[in-house]
């Protein structure tokens, strides 16, 4: 083992290459008066039009990983915007069902095309899109994202000196 300092945990490097990610996308749709979040929901709801779903907030939300109550709100900046459509579900007076309106699906298309192009930019390391390694990597990401993540225990105090703190919130155990 190295006698130099550890180096970036896993969840360090996936929080870096998220707001890298997220940064990027950002700036690429923002000339289409979209940031990260709302992209993110209508691509997501341009492909669950698609195959037919007219989906709620809630599914939508159980669909991003995004909050409900953020996707709420991103839904009504969304619906100002011209966007999307909001209507009551008539089978349940509760759940408010999202469309893309004709202006929303032009921009959506558009927007889906522009992150297109970044991914590949971005992928382009592992062979870009269609690559193996890309998609031994999709696999990887998929392996991790489906682990549930229950509670931690509380911390040991007894254990804090062989541990080195990240900057993502995690911590990395030190060899004894």
């Amino acid at each position: 083992m190295s006698n130099g300092a550890p180096g970036p945990t896993p969840g360090f490097l996936v929080w870096r290459l998220a707001n890298k990610w997220r940064v990027a996308v950002d700036r690429a749709v923002a000339p289409l008066g979209l940031t990260h979040a709302q992209y993110c929901l209508v691509a997501s709801l341009h492909g669950m039009q698609r195959t037919g779903e007219r989906p709620s907030q809630r599914r939508l939300a159980d669909h991003t990983g995004l909050e409900a109550l953020y996707v709420s709100k991103l839904a009504r900046a969304l619906e100002s915007a011209g966007l999307i459509e909001r209507t009551r579900d008539p089978r349940d007076p509760r759940a408010v069902q999202l469309s893309l309106t004709g202006q929303g699906q032009a921009v959506t298309r558009e927007a889906i095309a522009v992150v297109q192009q970044l991914l590949q930019q971005l992928l382009e390391p592992l062979g870009g899109l269609d690559g193996p390694r890309t998609e031994a990597f999709t696999d990887e990401l998929t392996t991790l994202l489906d682990v549930s993540l229950a509670p931690s225990a509380p911390h040991d105090d007894s254990t804090q000196s062989d541990d080195t703190a990240q900057s993502d919130g995690t911590t990395r155990r030190r060899a004894p």
